[in-house]
């Protein structure tokens, strides 16, 4: 196991295990406020997967968090749907991918990368947010769809009620855990190379007899679904949905989340969207329009301008470095 691999899962145990005894220490709310964010730090780290590794950046990446959202709400409300729960979060996931399978076949194998499948992606987000607006009928137009009703199933004779707060927490950091993890395995492995050579030279990649479109279009698909999946479990836990979910603000604020948590390392998006959602909750309960602004200072300042370019994650590894070098000079 290389340096890097053994401190990612370093951290990942350490938030693993704060994230295990943090309902010790806190109350309702604040298990309400965590679980929230680790639905939007799951979101974050779907992009990544996709950014990160491919280096091609999808600008309406909330457009698959309100698809999910937006089915989930559908399958649960109508009450002569069995397992509505268990259906709508299978819904989800699969119309999030049969999207983004569609887009992106033509896109990938169209040819259309870099800043030309930034805008084609953006436009999607404001496609799926207008078309969530004008659909009345179905999704409920500006005001959205109310009172969703939370995650229910059984498993082996046992029911599940998440309409609690501590058991849609752990339900909620549960499915973060596994899905991170299992996307760091997938990314260290041979499709996570594969990508990585794509990224560096897609020409290079497809002579060596690797079909550079068709593993962009199964990365994307894949993110996509992680997305929709996210977007289910927000709608549930929020009961309510509406087009703000699937529009350009919430696929800007997730790449910000990413950005400063750090591209390409999976973990690192979670813990950003953790930290910024907590910072916004406690900056607009005194000021409510003095957060965007704030917003944008902290991604110039931690991105560009200050010494972590890579994302908070960075720290850890710089710390490292840092108290090796003064113990070698000791």
């Amino acid at each position: 196991m290389i340096a890097g691999d053994r401190n990612w899962l370093l951290i990942f145990a350490a938030c693993v295990a704060l994230a295990t005894i943090y309902p010790l220490i806190a109350d309702g709310y604040q298990l309400t406020v965590i679980r929230d964010a680790l639905i939007f730090g799951l979101f974050a780290a779907s992009l990544d997967f996709f950014w990160g590794r491919t280096g091609i950046l999808c600008f309406g990446h909330a457009a698959f968090f309100g698809i999910g959202g937006y089915i989930m709400a559908l399958v649960t409300l109508n009450d002569a749907i069995p397992f509505a729960s268990l259906l709508g979060i299978m819904g989800a996931v699969a119309g999030a991918a049969v999207v983004a399978a569609i887009i992106g076949y033509f896109l990938f194998f169209g040819g259309i990368r870099g800043s030309y499948f930034t805008i084609v992606t953006l436009a999607m987000g404001v496609i799926c947010q207008q078309a969530a607006v004008s659909w009345s009928s179905v999704t409920g137009g500006d005001s959205g769809l109310i009172g969703i009703p939370p995650i229910e199933f059984d498993v082996g004779g046992l029911h599940v009620d998440l309409s609690q707060d501590l058991p849609s927490y752990i339900f909620v950091a549960a499915i973060v855990a596994v899905a991170v993890l299992t996307l760091w395995s997938i990314s260290r492995g041979r499709w996570g190379t594969v990508l990585t050579a794509i990224q560096d030279n897609e020409v290079r990649a497809a002579a060596l007899g690797h079909n550079a479109p068709l593993r962009l279009l199964v990365t994307f698909v894949l993110s996509a679904a992680i997305a929709g999946l996210a977007g289910a479990l927000y709608v549930c836990m929020a009961g309510l949905v509406a087009p703000d979910l699937s529009g350009l603000l919430l696929s800007t604020e997730v790449i910000v989340w990413v950005a400063v948590g750090g591209r390409g390392t999976l973990l690192g998006p979670v813990l950003g969207a953790i930290f910024i959602q907590r910072a916004q909750q406690t900056i607009s309960s005194f000021n409510p329009s003095l957060w965007p602004l704030l917003l944008g200072c902290v991604f110039v300042f931690v991105v560009i301008v200050f010494i972590l370019p890579d994302g908070i994650l960075s720290i850890y590894a710089r710390l490292k470095v840092l108290f090796k070098g003064r113990r070698r000079a000791q």
